[in-house]
């Protein structure tokens, strides 16, 4: 090669050099223009990106704001109704107190007024009482002058000739009893109710305080139950009947003295298990429907038994009260059946005898009226059949013949209540009839009853859980709630002098307050 050659060589180096710096610099140039617009729009890019995400928070830091205020409100509102409601009560129970500062006034004012009044009578009778003895001491004086005796001679020479007639009198009349008694009494009276017993024949039923409810499933006892309790404790409220659920399968126990309340709760309780539907509303409905069944059912029970009897023209309460004895029991013995049987009885001995039969049939059919009303003791069930007797137009005779079941001494006026006397004891003493424990602790039920009973204010009075407790409803209007807690203290006082009983007995007072209206 020559140096021309050499040269040219190193020309074409040197200009392929000067070119390729000239475009590698044109090239990094145009890279570092992108770079820049590149980076300008990251950067714009980022920019947008921050003002979106601090329009987000500023939006989102609003709303947190708006919810803490919202719920400081609520809350704020809600401390309010409850500091007002707070100031209500407070109000109220100032009101409360401020009446029964002035009740407690008038009461005291009243006490003092009666005590002068009793003071003043007492005064009045005590001074009436002098010038009775004086005039009394004047008469008897003036008496013993015209006769010539004293009192006490004159009363013991009329005693001593009264002693005298009355026992002539007597020894004639038992001389001529004993005479007739020996030839033909014994004999006809055994003959006479041999066949009147044979001639009658009537079932006697021994109810018992427990009913037996049968459910479709178990799960029903949990829906009878409620949530916490609330069904069965409405149930035994209204109803005054215990409701015992056990573990025994597919039944519950209705537990009460009273058979018609029971048998009304049975009712009640089985139209709830048919409908399915069991809440407190419901249970009053049904429960008040059931209360109105048993009373037809009582009315026909008494027409029923009228009718077995033949004894008609009976007063509709009368034939009610009839229907009611039913459900009720005297030692062992269903007292509607005793009652048929008596008059069956009665109505046969009177028959033999040429006795007026219907009369001996209706009296023996109400002897024991008096049982419907009352559960105390013979002598008081006996006075409260002959108040309904005669308030329903019955005869003396039948009247004298209700009397004569409380009262031995009661004077007999025809031969027909004397029947009825034996037909009763014949019913009630035959063997295997008699059974005094359950009525003497059926009589002490009702008698706890009946004591809650007689205090003022006081709607109604349930005993419960065999005795041992007892619910007392009363009346809101009538008594406060301090009067209710000293109302128990009362009834357990009263319980504690006037009823034995084993164990102790709860008393449980009831006060309700409800409002009903209705949106038309």
């Amino acid at each position: 090669m020559t140096v021309l050659g050499w040269i040219l060589a190193g020309v074409g180096i040197v200009a392929a050099f000067l070119l390729g710096r000239f475009l590698r610099l044109s090239v990094g140039k145009r890279q570092i223009e992108n770079a820049h617009r590149r980076a300008e729009e990251i950067i714009r890019e980022a920019e947008r990106e921050a003002e979106s995400i601090k329009k987000t928070k500023i939006l989102e830091a609003k709303d947190e704001w708006y919810r803490l205020k919202q719920q400081f409100e609520r809350e704020t509102r809600q401390r309010r109704s409850e500091l007002q409601r707070l100031e209500r009560q407070i109000a109220s129970r100032e009101a409360n107190m401020d009446r029964r500062a002035d009740f407690l006034k008038k009461k005291e004012e009243d006490l003092n007024r009666l005590r002068k009044e009793i003071f003043a009578r007492e005064k009045e009778l005590e001074e009436k009482i002098r010038e009775l003895d004086r005039a009394l001491e004047e008469q008897t004086k003036k008496l013993e002058e015209i006769s010539g005796l004293t009192k006490e001679e004159a009363k013991q020479r009329l005693i001593d000739d009264l002693i005298e007639k009355a026992r002539q009198e007597a020894a004639e009349i038992m001389k001529d009893i004993r005479d007739q008694a020996r030839v033909t009494a014994h004999r006809e009276a055994k003959e006479l109710i041999i066949e009147a017993i044979q001639k009658t024949s009537i079932d006697h039923a021994v109810e018992t305080t427990v009913s037996v409810v049968h459910l479709p499933n178990d799960e029903m006892k949990g829906r009878i139950i409620g949530r916490e309790g609330r069904n069965i404790r409405s149930f035994e409220m209204i109803t005054g009947v215990e409701v015992i659920v056990d573990d025994t399968p597919e039944i519950i126990l209705l537990s009460c003295f009273d058979p018609i309340r029971r048998e009304t709760a049975k009712i009640a309780m089985e139209k709830l298990i048919s409908d399915g539907r069991i809440h407190p509303g419901r249970i009053e409905d049904v429960v008040e429907k059931a209360r109105e069944e048993m009373e037809e059912r009582v009315i026909q029970a008494g027409e029923q038994a009228v009718m077995d009897t033949g004894v008609h023209s009976l007063h509709p309460e009368l034939v009610k009260a009839l229907g009611r004895l039913k459900y009720y029991t005297t030692y062992g013995q269903n007292v509607l059946q005793h009652s048929i049987e008596v008059a069956h009885l009665a109505g046969h001995m009177a028959a033999e005898l040429g006795l007026d039969v219907m009369l001996a049939k209706r009296a023996g059919l109400l002897h024991d009226i008096g049982r419907s009303v009352t559960r105390g003791s013979e002598a008081s069930i006996a006075q409260q059949g002959v108040e309904l007797a005669k308030r329903y137009g019955e005869g003396p005779v039948v009247q004298n013949a209700i009397a004569a079941m409380g009262n031995p001494d009661t004077a007999i006026i025809s031969p027909i209540v004397v029947l009825v006397q034996a037909a009763n004891r014949i019913s009630i003493y035959r063997p295997g009839a008699k059974r005094e424990t359950l009525e003497e602790y059926v009589q002490r039920l009702h008698k706890l009853e009946n004591l809650a009973q007689e205090f003022s204010g006081v709607k109604r009075a349930f005993a419960i859980q065999a005795g041992r407790e007892i619910r007392v409803i009363v009346d809101p209007e009538k008594v406060d709630d301090l009067a209710a807690d000293q109302l128990a203290i009362e009834i357990a006082n009263r319980i504690k002098e006037e009823v034995k009983y084993p164990g102790q007995i709860k008393i449980t007072v009831i006060r309700e307050f409800r409002v009903v209206d209705y949106a038309k």
